[in-house]
């Protein structure tokens, strides 16, 4: 993997937005929310109830989930959304300045493989089949830093049930977009684009696999993989694939994006472990990336009450990168 030792996120204390003022924030928009559907029923307005706009900006906030809690503050969104690895755009961190061409409308996505019901639809057609939830999760990138997020989406389990795979389905292959002419980086030979990742199905079903449509109470900013993105909190970020167009269910293995560059460093599993280096550096512990302070890392991320079962009898594959 193509990684860089610098510290690109760093930003003035000044430059942070207080978890108490998301917060507060958010409170006023789900009053505002209100408010407004109030207003547009006195006026007689035909919009469908629940029908989003564009991105669905009417379904958020979302009701948080109070199933997923954290045992940490959320990071500022300030702080979050400059802290991004997306390599389509950007070898740096700070991603939203190299995103100025990117496009989200429209967005069509596909379901196929093998399923019984394959499906192409448009991004605003999806939010009309799923119920959006907030959660919060934790987030460990490979590279040793960490945050906190308050992601708005649908499990994923939802997505396969809307597929219905058959018998032989084993494994999903997840695609991103590719359009060199927004995406920059997407010109470099030296990269299998577009993105590719891959879960078994059972990872897929599991309660914390999560299609992230948004952050923060509002529709996801384009640096965090916006219109779709994936959310799997108990493995390495560069798992959580961005910018996701196509899902296709399937009998083989799928060869992720990074096992392709460099796959002795970047395994199909990813799971996280302190125990377990990556090969250029130790993953006994993470920097917060809003206080700059070092904490030990969790076994799966602090989630193996969800996901251990996943793996039982694995424990000596190499499921950790």
């Amino acid at each position: 993997m193509h990684v860089r030792r610098w510290r690109g996120w760093s930003l003035p204390e000044s430059a942070a937005t207080p978890e108490a003022l998301y917060l507060s924030r958010r409170d006023l928009m789900a009053t505002g929310t209100a408010l407004l559907g109030a207003a547009t029923l006195a006026g007689g307005a035909a919009h469908a109830a629940g029908a989003p706009s564009a991105d669905g900006a009417a379904l958020y906030p979302a009701q948080r989930n109070p199933k997923f809690t954290l045992d940490r503050p959320l990071t500022p969104e300030a702080r979050a959304s400059t802290v991004n690895n997306y390599y389509e755009f950007s070898y740096a961190k700070n991603v939203a300045p190299a995103m100025g061409r990117f496009e989200r409308h429209p967005w069509r996505i596909v379901v196929d493989g093998l399923v019984e019901a394959p499906q192409e639809f448009d991004f605003d057609d999806l939010l009309k089949k799923v119920q959006l939830e907030e959660r919060l999760y934790r987030h460990r990138c490979v590279e040793a830093w960490s945050m906190a997020i308050p992601w708005t989406g649908f499990p994923m389990k939802t997505l396969v049930d809307l597929a219905k795979p058959t018998s032989g389905a084993r494994f999903i292959k997840l695609e991103a977009f590719r359009n060199p002419k927004v995406a920059p980086n997407q010109k470099d030979f030296r990269y299998p684009w577009p993105y590719v990742e891959g879960l078994t199905l059972a990872e897929a079903q599991n309660d914390l696999a999560f299609l992230v449509t948004g952050a923060y109470g509002k529709p996801a900013p384009n640096q965090f993989g916006a219109p779709l993105r994936l959310a799997l909190p108990w493995k390495y970020g560069f798992k959580s694939i961005k910018g996701i167009v196509r899902f296709t269910f399937t009998d083989t293995q799928p060869v992720s994006f990074w096992e392709e560059v460099q796959g002795s460093e970047y395994g199909f599993w990813a799971n996280v472990n302190p125990k377990v280096p990556h090969p250029r550096w130790s993953q006994a512990s993470e920097e917060d990336i809003a206080t700059g302070e070092r904490r030990p890392t969790l076994l799966y991320n602090g989630y193996g009450e969800y996901v251990a079962g996943l793996y039982a009898g694995r424990e000596k594959e190499r499921i950790w990168f």
